[in-house]
């Protein structure tokens, strides 16, 4: 596996990695700006979000449509174009799944049992807690980010993470809550729903026609590839805004005292066990690695919330965890970019 100068070097690390040759003669202070030029406009749109949904509150039915929009038009048509355009021998790399998503789950499994203790044996709270602190922002946030920080390289494994996240999610958390007893339907009538629900998430079916389309070797018609670029480029800004008014809308004055823990598993403890799993099991591509620990690093996800207000379980829990890891992210996605753009994170910790 190569390090990380000759990546930079090569110039496949593209954004923050540009100029990292500079990087002596400028200082770290110079090197920060072009890191904040990165990372600040997303975190602008979320607080532009956040100041007038407090400035100007709208019944919360208003977010309707544009929630609507988002998930079933802007976004599938980003996850389409991260898989269309791989080699679907990218896309078969099962191991890098496996070790990704293991993380995920340890991390889940480990804000569990700290929500457990916390909440003496409550399960319905402890497995939201589980939920706000392994769930990252990996469909608003990390796609357009990530691909930003590190380049086009990088498309398969947002794609493969945001895949394995959400089905591992929309799959454990409504079981472990029908064996919790806070879902009524009973497991069987949970599985249909659990299964309905994967096979018709829209990012699931983008990510299947990505993929067939890759197989395939699917030439889209010229104008299709300019709708569906345009609706990837409106994805961004509209998912982050709407997280800061929703975050805006339900934000109350104080914060469960678990929540900073559960930030710091999100934050630190979830991308530190996908760097540890990526370079014990496997010799990946290091711009795949970066990736996977980037998506990692994300923000506790508005799904948190999505769960907690369909079960009724610590929604304001939820929303203060999505209200201090998003502040807090700014300055650790920062500092990890700036590691990665040093040359100071080893893609592999066991060379």
């Amino acid at each position: 596996m190569r390090g990380v100068p000759a990546l930079l070097a090569s110039g496949e690390v593209c954004g923050i990695a540009a100029g990292g040759a500079r990087q002596g003669a400028k200082g770290q202070m110079s090197e920060l700006v072009p890191l904040l030029n990165l990372i600040l406009p997303y975190f602008s749109i979320i607080a532009l979000g956040f100041i007038i949904g407090k400035w100007k509150p709208m019944p919360e039915a208003g977010l309707a449509w544009m929630n609507f929009f988002i998930l079933y038009v802007a976004l599938p048509p980003l996850f389409f174009r991260l898989l269309a355009d791989r080699p679907l021998d990218q896309l078969a790399n099962w191991r890098f799944v496996a070790m990704t998503m293991l993380a995920t789950y340890c991390t889940f499994a480990i804000a569990l049992t700290y929500g457990a203790w916390r909440s003496r044996g409550d399960m319905p709270q402890a497995i939201m807690q589980g939920v706000a602190g392994a769930y990252a922002n990996v469909g608003y946030m990390g796609p357009p980010l990530v691909l930003e920080a590190l380049g086009a390289g990088a498309s398969g494994a947002v794609a493969l993470v945001f895949v394995s996240d959400v089905v591992l999610m929309f799959t454990m958390v409504p079981l472990l809550m029908a064996v919790a007893g806070a879902d009524h339907r009973g497991i069987l009538r949970t599985l249909g729903a659990v299964l309905r629900n994967i096979l018709t998430h829209p990012f699931n079916i983008a990510a299947a026609l990505g993929i067939a389309a890759s197989y395939f070797h699917v030439q889209i018609p010229a104008w299709l590839d300019k709708t569906t670029l345009w609706l990837s480029n409106a994805s961004a800004p509209g998912a982050l805004f709407v997280l800061g008014v929703t975050v805006a809308l339900r934000a109350k004055g104080g914060f469960p005292r678990e929540t900073p823990v559960l930030v710091a598993f999100k934050l630190l403890l979830h991308p530190l066990l996908v760097w540890t799993l990526l370079s014990m099991f496997g010799n990946f591509d290091p711009l795949w690695v970066y990736a996977a620990v980037l998506m990692a690093a994300l923000p506790p996800a508005l799904t948190s919330f999505v769960f907690a207000t369909q079960y009724r379980v610590g929604l304001d829990r939820a929303s203060a965890c999505i209200l201090v890891g998003t502040a807090c992210s700014l300055f650790t996605l920062t500092a990890l970019l700036w590691l990665i753009r040093a040359g100071r994170m080893p893609a592999d910790l066991f060379p």
